[in-house]
Parts: structure tokens; sequence; C-alpha cells
């Protein structure tokens, strides 16, 4: 059973499952890169996270070795840290699932995350994909998909 959602902190999809997490009381956190940055400055404090003394390609790794599997969402072509993180998935043999927001209802991907998370007996559950400035609606969707899974765990 689900027990925390794991992510570095970065605008976008990283930071939309640690919102969805904390609104429910759930059990979250991560690494997240030294001096806790991010695209749009310090991490704050709220978001209970690791600092390491690496960067933002550390961070992923960690994550990753950190977690029982990850879903990366990402928005019609998988790039930068998204792939970084899929790597690391293979590198580490942990297990991963890719969903893309543009071919998928948020309805869907709950569902999907459910499965994938109750078939891989899933604990620590890390998120990844784009930043907010390279694509704007990440955050919204990842966080209604959270949100659902948490609270269906909860439930």
């Amino acid at each position: 059973m689900l027990q925390k959602i794991i992510s570095g902190g970065q605008t976008g999809a990283d930071r939309a499952a640690l919102d969805a997490a904390l609104k429910l009381s759930f059990s979250c956190g991560g690494h997240c890169p030294k001096n806790r940055q991010a695209e749009d400055g310090p991490i704050v404090a709220k978001y209970s996270l690791t600092e390491i003394e690496g960067g933002y390609a550390e961070r992923t790794e960690m994550n990753v070795i950190h977690s029982d599997g990850t879903v990366a969402f990402f928005n019609e072509h998988v790039s930068g840290g998204t792939s970084l993180t899929i790597e690391n998935c293979k590198l580490h043999n942990k297990t991963s699932l890719l969903i893309n927001i543009s071919a998928c209802k948020t309805s869907e991907a709950v569902m999907t995350l459910q499965e994938f998370v109750h078939l891989n007996d899933i604990r620590h559950l890390n998120i990844a994909g784009p930043r907010a400035s390279d694509c704007p609606k990440m955050y919204d969707y990842v966080r209604a998909v959270i949100f659902a899974l948490v609270k269906a765990t909860e439930d």
C-alpha cells in the first residue's frame, strides 16, 4: 500500500505531487539539489526535502533510488529531466510508468496509476515530469491525479 510520495521539489510535476500530498496530510519528501534550487528560487521549507550536495541530475537519481517505483508525466514528448529519470529507473532496475497528459484524462491516469502501485507493491512512489516553464498545464494535471490517488489510498 502506498505510504509516501517522493519528488525533487521543482516547479510543475514535482511541486504538484508534494502539494497534493500535503493537502491530505500524507507523507511526502525526497531529495532536492544543493541550496534547495528550483526554477522559481529556493524551495521553501514547507516541503520536507533533504538537500544534497549535487544538482538536478544527482537529485533525480537519489529520488529514483529511494523509491519503489516512478511515475513520469509528460506532454506529447519525453525530454530533459524526465528522460533522465527514466534512464535512472532502468539503471537502478526500478519500475516506471509513463503518462502522457495530452492523451490521457485525469480519471484514466488515476486508475492506471492505482493499478501500477498495486501490481508493483509500491510504498514509496517517485513523481517526475517537466517543470512549470516547460509545461504550464502540468501542475494542475499532476496535482489532480496525485490528490485522487492519495485520497483513494486513505479511504
